[in-house]
């Protein structure tokens, strides 16, 4: 069995986060981290590697220092490692994001891929479910367990206060939640290995059956009219009563609010 495990390199947000003037993040200038859900992707990957067997391959699409977060998947037990990186690709959307995804995984042989739910810098869940439509594939989204029955994958889907037991045959995309399961440490040697290692790196011409006008931040669809690190709250309003006044005032408020 060949599981691709798509990761993402995001801000590390508790260092800060920064802009460009078009409204873009700074990647560069932040400190990253892998995306905690893919992660728990990763994670899950490696648990069928070892009860199955399975290659894992890693593919990340991001700035060059995106080999940071492929090195520890590498440590952790993934055996490959691409990196598709090309200028023309930075500014993407989630659009533009999952149709590069999708152009390289072309190029691959597969039976599973694996992707986080979301990522924690844009949140919307929607890359891993545009790439298994890109690639004419089933999807099934908020993964909380993993199992395969030979040609098919059966998962336990989130759903409210229960879960959706769904099965499907593979090939066929898996979005993982961060509570799927408890990631591994990397291990010395596999720390040792992984810098060692060799991580393929591809550019806009590996992709395949993509169009330029759907790459990068021209292709991007979803425009950006502002944004900002901070929502700066007014002083607010202050008032000084006593206790029997206060009460009438607070439940003016919640009155004038419709909050109650």
């Amino acid at each position: 069995m060949k599981i691709i495990v798509c990761i993402k390199q995001v801000p590390d947000t508790k260092g800060g986060v920064k802009f460009k003037p078009d409204g873009t993040l700074d990647r560069g200038a932040m400190l990253s981290i892998m995306n905690p859900d893919d992660k728990a992707g990763l994670e899950a990957a490696l648990t069928l590697k070892d009860k199955y067997g399975a290659e894992v391959t890693v593919l990340s699409m991001g700035l060059p220092k995106a080999e940071d977060v492929l090195r520890e998947a590498l440590a952790m037990g993934a055996d490959k490692a691409i990196l598709v990186t090309d200028r023309v690709l930075g500014g993407a959307d989630t659009w533009a994001t999952s149709t590069t995804i999708a152009g390289a995984i072309r190029n691959l042989d597969y039976d599973l891929i694996i992707t986080g739910r979301q990522a924690i810098d844009g949140d919307t869940a929607q890359v891993g479910p545009q790439i298994s439509e890109h690639l004419n594939i089933p999807v099934i989204s908020y993964a909380q367990k993993i199992e395969i029955d030979g040609d098919y994958v059966i998962v336990e889907r989130q759903f409210d206060d229960r879960y959706h037991v769904l099965k499907a045959k593979m090939p066929c995309l898996v979005t993982a939640l961060s509570e799927l399961n408890k990631p591994r440490y990397m291990t010395p040697g596999g720390i040792f290995d992984a810098y060692d290692a060799e991580i393929t790196q591809w550019g806009r011409a590996d992709l395949k059956d993509v169009d330029d006008s759907n790459l990068g931040l021209s292709g991007s669809p979803t425009k950006i009219a502002k944004a900002s690190d901070k929502v700066r709250k007014g002083a607010g309003e202050k008032v000084v009563l006593d206790t029997e006044e206060s009460v009438k005032y607070i439940m003016q408020k919640l009155t004038e609010k419709h909050i109650i």
